[in-house]
């Protein structure tokens, strides 16, 4: 294991020694309390199976057969998870084939950050985590379930079912992904398109034509985003099968794989004598084993948020100083868009998650060690890849090396000898960079500050010929408090432009950019964030900054005592609180933690 690897972790331990206790403490007193069904009034148990058919009654009346409870993010709209529509019919024929129950629990909001993006309902996309959080623990809280199984994909969806299992942490559970749509119209193209669009070249028709060829069918969106970022979290973590992120819907492997989900989980439940309940396979070295595979692969900065409100939830206290060490040792063993030509297919082709696992391992990169949803317990299973053959669904051994090194390389000849991924610090305050998608030469900039508190604001300031410099655009007023942190790729295409020209641009902002982050260098999620007095906020159109996210340096180039004294600008961005339902989370924007501290109201955080 890498010296620096298990010193983090210790920290992490260490750090980590009370909250976890405790959550361990709650975990064992509900474990303690046997099957919850049992418990149940005969009122609260009729009522509960009253849908059920007459076999299912009579199985749930007693506790001899394990009930599992199925928490979905369906919905038809969002294609990723439109294959979830079938799934519940796949899971509760498989249970009943093992000798179980299974039942709809409940369904969790899911929105699409593509359909919201650079839209005023994008300002409720991050707070959705926490209701999907919330709205799983709903689902969970009618007490007549002993395992779950959780389907969903994308963007904030993921982290939210993740935070409501862990807090039903005595509950064994499995996450059941959906696969990518098959590749479409190249990410490069179609980033082609949007900067013709961003500049008048080509018309709405053609930038429609050139999206509908990228997203094309029900499946998740093929780049590295962090709906794909989330798979491959889930599945480093050992919460998937193995090799099961990256399987196509609507294919019989797929379908396979599904049902396997749900007769695994029964094998880990209180009756039998297996138990491993989530709350216990989701420690500080599973959550570090997260954060390695983001790294290596370049995953979603999205992660610098929701990783830490996930730990957060099984007790374990984790920060940017955590990503920042490893992320020195950590090196870059992926290529997939943004961060290279390939979309996750092409990557799966190349060997996936089971070549990556294997050579993480192999070099002392992960821990190996984890409580995983396998048949196995550790981490080493997870470099077999699933086959379906004649005699069923097998486990074979995978690749021994990538079968494509343009886009998974090695710990020996990686991409990048570190992960991309700099915490970054000066008198602006502390934020993140991710550089694996930006050219070397467009990784320091030094030009005059452009201030705007709105992105709709840049936008108009690039058509009209204003921003044709060297500038740093300081996107003020984007954090969690002010408007919820809204995702800001609506201003790619014109800085990318920018770029193309031959001018030295980059962002700076207190919101978010996440795992389409690409070749503009930036340093985002600035804390303190403007709304909470954060530096940013004193920033004046002409002042010169030098953002260096090589070394992770962000400085105005003002006299101290004349930054001291300026009064921080109020924010002149209106109209972001109402509209959209944005009205209905006033509570949430007033009580949000920081970015760096998750960004939550669902934990108290000094």
């Amino acid at each position: 294991m890498h010296p620096t690897l298990e010193k983090v972790t210790q920290t992490i331990i260490e750090r980590s020694r009370d909250s976890r206790g405790a959550y361990l403490s709650r975990l064992e007193a509900a474990v303690d309390q046997g099957p919850h069904r049992a418990k149940l009034a005969c009122g609260n148990l009729a009522h509960g199976f009253a849908a059920c058919a007459d076999g299912e009654k009579e199985d749930l009346a007693g506790s001899q057969k394990p009930n599992v409870g199925i928490i979905s993010a369906y919905n038809d709209m969002l294609s990723a998870h439109e294959p979830y529509k079938d799934f519940p019919a796949l899971i509760k024929q498989a249970v009943r084939d093992a000798g179980g129950v299974a039942q709809f629990a409940g369904g969790v909001p899911a929105m699409c950050d593509g359909v919201t993006q650079g839209q005023p309902g994008m300002e409720l996309s991050l707070f959705s985590r926490d209701v999907i959080a919330m709205s799983t623990a709903i689902g969970l809280s009618h007490n007549m379930f002993d395992a779950a199984l959780y389907l969903g994909v994308c963007d904030k969806i993921v982290p939210g079912l993740l935070i409501g299992a862990l807090s039903f942490g005595h509950l064994p559970a499995v996450f059941v992904p959906a696969g990518p749509m098959p590749s479409g119209l190249p990410n490069k193209e179609k980033v082609r398109i949007r900067q013709l669009y961003a500049e008048g070249k080509v018309g709405r028709k053609e930038l429609l034509e050139s999206e509908s060829q990228s997203y094309h069918s029900p499946g998740t969106c093929t780049f590295y985003g962090t709906a794909n970022s989330n798979q491959m979290m889930v599945e480093i973590m050992g919460l998937h099968l193995p090799g099961s992120s990256f399987i196509n819907p609507y294919t019989p492997l797929r379908d396979e794989l599904t049902k396997a989900a749900a007769k695994q989980v029964l094998k880990f439940t209180a009756a039998g004598n297996d138990f491993r309940p989530i709350g216990r396979a989701i420690d500080e070295k599973a959550i570090v084993n997260a954060l390695i595979g983001l790294l290596a692969t370049g995953g979603s900065t999205n992660h610098t948020i929701h990783l830490i409100a996930i730990a957060r939830a099984a007790g374990v206290i984790i920060n940017w100083d955590d990503f920042d060490k490893l992320s020195k040792i950590i090196p870059l063993l992926a290529k997939i868009y943004p961060n290279g030509s390939a979309d996750v297919n092409h990557f799966q082709a190349a060997g996936g998650m089971g070549v990556l696992i294997a050579e993480l391992l192999r070099n002392g990169l992960l821990h190996g060690d984890i409580l995983t949803i396998g048949d196995e317990r550790g981490m080493a299973q997870y470099s077999r890849e699933p086959k379906l053959t004649e005699a069923g669904l097998r486990w074979e051994a995978g690749p021994a090396s990538s079968q494509d090194d343009a886009v998974i390389s090695t710990v020996g000849q990686p991409f990048q000898p570190t992960g991309g991924l700099n915490v970054m610090h000066g008198n602006l305050g502390r934020g993140v960079s991710k550089i694996s998608a930006v050219a070397e030469q467009h990784q320091v900039v030094t030009a005059p500050a452009v201030v705007f508190d709105d992105q709709d604001d840049v936008v108009a300031a690039f058509k009209r010929g204003e921003l044709e410099k060297d500038c740093i655009v300081v996107l003020r007023f984007q954090g969690p408090k002010a408007n919820g942190m809204p995702e800001l790729h609506k201003l790619t295409p014109p800085l990318g432009v920018l770029q193309d020209k031959g001018f030295k641009v980059a962002l700076i902002t207190d919101g978010r950019m996440s795992g389409a982050s690409g070749k503009v260098p930036s340093a985002i999620h600035m804390c303190p964030e403007c709304l909470d007095g954060g530096p940013l906020a004193k920033v004046r159109d002409g002042d010169v900054i030098v953002l260096n996210t090589q070394t992770g340096e962000v400085n105005v180039q003002v006299d101290p005592a004349e930054f001291e004294a300026r009064v921080a600008a109020a924010n002149t961005a209106k109209g972001h609180h109402f509209g959209m339902g944005r009205e209905l989370f006033g509570g949430f924007r007033a009580h949000a933690s920081s970015a760096e501290t998750g960004a939550t109201n669902l934990f108290y955080v000094d």
